[in-house]
């Protein structure tokens, strides 16, 4: 049986859109071999891959470590850069050079061989490994293999090199939009005090769970300087009715791993962190929760050494069988390890059958293991979370009374249809069980039906499989969860938030009028402290309070006279943002990377990755949607968004705002037009490899190119003065300046080649 096929038996029951959404998720993280002799793009728009790197590493990597690595001078690096027409960077800082290595990794995948890779970043081989396997799945996002790259070396300038700069040169005459917010700006933003936005009111939904907007994803706790939620950041997150928020951590890298102490190095660090996290997260009255996606598969090697604790096989590496009792003491004794030594914390959530493989059921092959295989995975599932609740029982027993024990939340993510009700009647009763609100929503867009598997905003639930779960913990004496995206999605998550209220106010009613008792506000994206997560929490405090005098009441706490003009254009925006065509492409389409992502003269042959490269695999893009409905719903949503934002400019113009509503209010604008850029972009992309190629189609060729030359200039003029665009928490930057200009350079080469002047 082949393996998609397998995936397929595995899904069960789920609606067929629901199973295609879950399969292209787990599929695109499903084990694949690394392939090294693909070869990398090549970019016809640069005249070699050295000035590509210089280009792309411009502003985010020091000159000497790109001379050295190119095996140049530092002048000489600078010499390239400005004959190309790219501005005197400034130092790249500290903060910058920490947090930028996804953007760093990603622009250089198709630049550098591996061992050049290392370099430029300065890590080793232990280093890059971890960082691709356990920083949210990054491998998976990068393709699942490294394409095969001659190693760069300095190449001196030449006529191709000049007229780079003379392209640069026509296209922005009077030189590139000025940084006016450096990127990062918004940490030290939201690192200050806010305070003259009021609390929303408490109450109600708990735990009101959510993410950093900037953290760290791999290692966070490792080194304190790198402060996920600094004093005034988790101040403003309470101040828009967070009451909790979650870290992503490795249980062996923060309790010793018992058959090979080296793989916890630093564990003692990591907890002493977290012991300094909780408290002072408590004294701005949020709680700390650690993520469990445990445990961790192990390569071969490792069971050729302990063949015993071997569970389902995945090729290359194996699960460690949660049925084993020495398994399972790690597990209990870890989460005791944790709970014993952190005071205060808030509790765990788990996910047992995610993307990444980790119990022998996770990935539905635990029939091949013969512990598990004869238990089935309800009952494997189960006992897993018991090991979690067994271990909190025990790890309070080092505490006192008064100290609260900490949470145990278990997610439903990824069973198999039949499974839950199974689950959920076994599962310990102090837990609590949390489901996709949206999931199985069915839904039509532009003559398609669909349903909405999660991330969506665009769409409200709760649906029926959450209900049917949630129902099922109510029987069983079990509090309930609803997980949703309240701030933004991966329907667009290169925006902070996505200002489309009515449709995130109406979901909350219909789960405060469903009885759920908690929320998970987001996942990796969405954690800003946006108007978003402030109308939730107004509506979970007030048991009757309708969407309009919570749009109307949020608003005039932020823009003071200019409310009800922003509650119009959130209106505008909901209905627009509704025409989404949610389905499995969701993951693969260019909404993040919007009018940076670059456009190729023939198909490419890559195929778009989830979250990382939409490269132009328009097929993956639209899914089960037709080409011509897809790109006039995609049209529908900039149009909404660009009509809504004209009429809200022109509502405001004159008003006597004060300076903080001023600045809220332009913020509002630059998301809000973001969001149009991104989806126009998106539109025209589609339609551009659709008639790619056809002779006969040259005009409109040129008119996308055209307006996509257009896009990017605009986006460079809005990144460059809100440091917010572009960027998501576990993907840091998806574009930077450079990235943008290089779009103008790609259109303009493409429009020369058509009409004759190309090189």
């Amino acid at each position: 049986m082949s393996h998609l096929i397998a995936r397929r038996k595995f899904l069960g029951n789920l609606s067929l859109a629901a199973a295609g959404f879950l399969l292209n998720r787990q599929r695109a993280f499903a084990a694949m071999p690394p392939l090294t002799d693909k070869a990398a793009l090549v970019l016809p728009h640069f005249p070699d891959t050295y000035h590509a790197f210089v280009w792309r590493n411009w502003s985010l990597v020091p000159h000497e470590t790109l001379a050295r690595i190119s095996g140049t001078t530092k002048e000489n690096i600078l010499a390239s850069g400005l004959a190309m027409g790219l501005q005197r960077p400034a130092v790249v800082s500290k903060l910058a050079w920490e947090r930028s290595y996804i953007t760093i990794i990603r622009r250089n995948w198709h630049l550098l061989p591996r061992t050049q890779l290392m370099a430029l970043l300065g890590w080793d081989e232990k280093k890059l490994d971890f960082t691709l396997r356990e920083d949210d799945f990054l491998y998976e996002k990068l393709g699942s293999f490294k394409p095969s790259c001659a190693p760069v070396q300095y190449q001196s300038p030449s006529a191709a090199t000049a007229k780079i700069g003379e392209v640069m040169q026509r296209e922005f005459p009077e030189g590139m939009p000025r940084v006016t917010e450096p990127l990062f700006h918004f940490i030290s933003e939201l690192s200050a005090p806010e305070p003259d936005i009021p609390d929303v009111p408490s109450g109600g939904f708990s735990p009101r769970l959510g993410y950093s907007y900037f953290a760290l994803y791999g290692d966070p706790l490792l080194d304190a300087s790198s402060d996920p939620y600094p004093d005034h950041y988790l101040s403003r997150l309470a101040a828009c009715g967070m009451d909790s928020v979650w870290i992503h951590i490795v249980l062996h890298k923060l309790v010793p791993f018992p058959w090979d102490a080296s793989q916890s190095a630093g564990h003692g660090k990591r907890l002493h962190n977290l012991r300094k996290l909780v408290a002072r997260a408590a004294k701005q009255g949020v709680k700390i929760m650690l993520y469990l996606n445990e445990p961790r598969t192990w390569p071969s090697s490792f069971f050729a050494k302990h063949p015993r604790l071997k569970g389902a096989d995945a090729g290359e590496a194996a699960s460690l069988c949660t049925s084993h009792p020495e398994v399972q003491a790690y597990l209990r004794n870890g989460v005791a390890a944790i709970t014993a030594a952190v005071p205060g914390l808030g509790g765990f959530f788990s996910i047992t059958a995610s993307e990444n493989r980790t119990n022998c059921w996770s990935h539905g092959q635990g029939a091949v293991c013969p512990r598990c295989g004869p238990r089935n995975a309800p009952a494997v599932i189960a006992e897993l979370n018991h090991q979690y609740a067994k271990g909190i029982r025990k790890g309070m027993e080092k505490h006192g009374e008064g100290v609260a024990a900490p949470q145990l939340i278990v997610w439903d993510w990824g069973w198999r249809a039949g499974w839950g009700e199974q689950i959920i009647a076994g599962l310990p009763k102090e837990a609590m069980l949390m489901s996709v609100s949206e999931w199985d929503v069915q839904i039509e867009r532009g003559g398609v039906k669909s349903s909405i598997g999660e991330y969506s905003i665009s769409a409200t639930g709760p649906g029926p499989r959450a209900r049917a779960h949630w129902e099922a913990a109510r029987r069983a004496g079990i509090r309930t969860v609803a997980k949703i995206q309240a701030g933004n999605t991966w329907e667009i998550a290169a925006v902070p938030w996505i200002p489309a209220l009515r449709n995130v106010a109406e979901h909350a009613v219909k789960l405060r009028e469903e009885r759920v008792d908690g929320l998970m506000l987001g996942w990796t994206l969405g954690g800003y402290p946006s108007p978003n997560l402030a109308v939730v929490a107004l509506i979970g405090s007030d048991g009757k309070m309708g969407v309009e005098e919570a749009l109307s009441r949020v608003a005039e706490s932020r823009y003071g006279v200019a409310a009800g003009a922003v509650v119009r254009a959130w209106e505008r925006f909901s209905t627009a943002f509704s025409e989404f065509p949610f389905g499995g492409g969701l993951y693969f389409s260019p909404m993040q990377t919007g009018p940076a992502n670059l456009l190729w003269a023939r198909e490419t042959g890559y195929h778009a990755t989830m979250v990382g490269f939409p490269y132009d695999d328009l097929q993956r893009w639209r899914g089960h949607y037709p080409q011509e409905a897809y790109v006039k719903q995609l049209r529908k949503i900039a149009d909404g968004f660009a009509d809504g934002l004209e009429d809200l400019k022109q509502e405001t113009k004159g008003l006597g705002l004060g300076a903080a509503e001023r600045k809220r209010l332009e913020r509002e604008m630059e998301v809000a037009e973001t969001v149009a850029v991104h989806f126009r972009s998106a539109a025209n992309q589609c339609a551009y490899i659709a008639v790619r190629g056809d002779m006969g189609r040259g005009e409109q060729v040129a008119a996308l190119l055209t307006d996509e030359l257009r896009l990017a200039k605009r986006m460079l003029a809005l990144q460059r003065r809100n440091s917010t665009l572009g960027f998501e928490a576990s993907n840091h930057y998806f574009y930077v300046g450079e990235d943008l200009a290089e779009k103008v350079l790609n259109c303009r080469f493409l429009l020369d080649a058509m009409a004759g002047r190309g090189s």
